[in-house]
């Protein structure tokens, strides 16, 4: 698989109300396709800057990360902290 030239952003969502996101995005880092999920901050400027506190993870780890979110939203409802899709 060829890395792709620019990160391709997947998702995003707010963190927080001070202007904190999450970016879910598919990169290249040192030749290989990673995932890439990773806080951002608003800057002076506007604009997102990446922070430190994230995780990058080779692309054939995608699945593996798929199932464990997905117990833990599983668990998470289970134990009444979110709530089920509808």
């Amino acid at each position: 698989m060829e890395a792709p030239p620019e990160p391709i952003e997947v998702a995003k969502f707010w963190a927080n109300r001070r202007g904190e996101a999450v970016i879910v995005s598919l990169r290249e880092y040192e030749g290989a396709v990673v995932i890439d999920v990773r806080r951002f901050y608003t800057g002076a400027d506007g604009k997102f800057a990446p922070t430190r506190k994230g995780i990058s993870l080779t692309i054939n780890k995608l699945p593996d990360l798929a199932t464990a979110i997905n117990k833990a939203v599983t668990k998470a409802q289970e134990l009444g902290l979110i709530r089920s899709a509808s």
